[in-house]
């Protein structure tokens, strides 16, 4: 057997030994599901947890319900990345899984803890593993704070993995703008006075709507939807303030920028035909995806060692719509961001996901997917050559700049 097979074979079994505690780690964070920034009570349990198991937390890091623990030393092999997340959706809770990606990063750093201590007792450095929770996915943009601080600037790899209906390797995050819109207009008597008024409905309105007419000259893999978060604030005054919020999605950075250009055309033309005044503001920028292929491909390899395989292509074709700040973090350093089966045919941001994500069927998937990103850590460790093809094709296509 040959030196990472060894490695698995720990790794492996580090993971069932602690398959009980990780079911209840995932469990109470399915039980307290917190919003962005707010998610002090899986902060807690996450970096007790690690730090039970001889990791190094630092609590706190960066922004207040981030953390980064670590282990192995700094002189060696590559500086692996785990990435957690745990926040949770308003009113579904743990709808999108996240306290099972929890569970597969602090699972697979027990499995990978477990191969790196082994080889050190062996005189090996093989490298170093670093955890990152990553709060406030939904929306907050946790990574991105952490990018923005530096925290990734020693990584040379990073791994997560995503509950989802289907088991997809490159599942497509695409690139999204989050714009919040206001449009200020003057408050009358709706009955009385009307024409004294500037009715900052009508702009937004008329701003839907010509969103709603440019979709037809959008191109198939575009999105953009929104919705009016405030029209006024009775039937008989002109409303003096609406606002929009939208979401802009493409593929990739290029096209979700001239997306964006034509629909802050609609905006700022809504605002001219009603004379309001508008104010456009970027909530935040999720960047789309860049699944390096030598790290899928390493993962891939692994697949069949845990029984796990893709559905057909055709069943995938759909399923290219979400958005996450990982694309950040793939945009900074090589990265994978597959998405597992748990069991489930009920989408992700579903009551009925949220109930498979803290239901014990669950388990088994997760357990798997924590396995085989250590298994696919290990292999970076023993073989070099993967890391550094990682980093060329990475410098190569971020060069190209897709």
């Amino acid at each position: 057997m040959d030196t990472a097979a060894r490695l698995k074979t720990l790794s492996d079994a580090a993971i069932d030994a602690a398959a009980g505690q990780l079911a209840e780690l995932s469990r109470d964070i399915w039980s307290h599901p917190e919003l962005n920034y707010e998610e002090k009570h899986a902060h807690f349990v996450l970096t007790a947890f690690l730090e039970d198991h001889g990791l190094r937390p630092q609590r706190h890091y960066v922004v207040d319900t981030a953390f980064r623990a670590e282990f192995g030393g700094e002189d060696g092999g590559p500086n692996v990345a785990v990435l957690c997340e745990y926040d949770a959706l308003p009113e579904l809770g743990h709808a999108c899984g996240h306290n099972l990606i929890a569970e597969v990063g602090v699972g697979a750093a027990l499995g990978i803890k477990a191969a790196l201590e082994e080889a050190l007792k062996e005189g090996r450095n093989l490298g170093k593993l670093t955890v990152f929770g990553t709060p406030a996915e939904e929306g907050g943009g946790g990574k991105i704070k952490l990018l923005d601080a530096g925290a990734f600037r020693d990584v040379d790899c990073s791994l997560m993995a995503h509950p989802a209906d289907a088991n997809l390797v490159d599942f497509g995050y695409v690139a999204i703008t989050e714009v919040a819109v206001v449009y200020r207009g003057k408050a009358s008597h709706a009955a009385a006075s009307p024409w004294e008024g500037v009715n900052a409905l009508d702009a937004a309105v008329t701003a839907y709507s010509s969103v709603s007419c440019l979709r037809q000259q959008m191109k198939p893999d575009w999105r953009v939807h929104g919705v009016i978060t405030n029209g006024g604030v009775k039937p008989n005054i002109i409303p003096e303030k609406a606002e929009l919020l939208y979401y802009i999605r493409a593929p990739t950075l290029q096209d979700r920028d001239i997306l964006a250009t034509k629909v802050y055309a609609c905006f700022n033309a809504a605002a001219t035909a009603t004379g309001c005044s508008v104010e456009i503001k970027c909530i935040h920028q999720y960047d789309n995806m860049i699944h390096n292929e030598a790290m899928t491909s390493v993962y891939r390899d692994n697949m069949a060692r845990y029984g796990v395989e893709e559905p057909p292509a055709d069943h995938l074709a759909w399923k290219q719509v979400a958005s996450s700040d990982v694309g950040n973090v793939s945009q900074a350093v090589p990265s994978i961001a597959p998405v597992f089966a748990i069991g489930t045919r009920d989408m992700p941001h579903s009551r009925g996901f949220a109930e498979a994500a803290g239901g014990p069927a669950a388990q088994a998937y997760t357990l798997v997917q924590a396995k085989l990103l250590a298994a696919t850590a290990i292999d970076l460790y023993c073989t070099p050559r993967h890391v550094d093809t990682a980093k060329e094709q990475f410098e190569k296509y971020t060069s190209e700049g897709l």
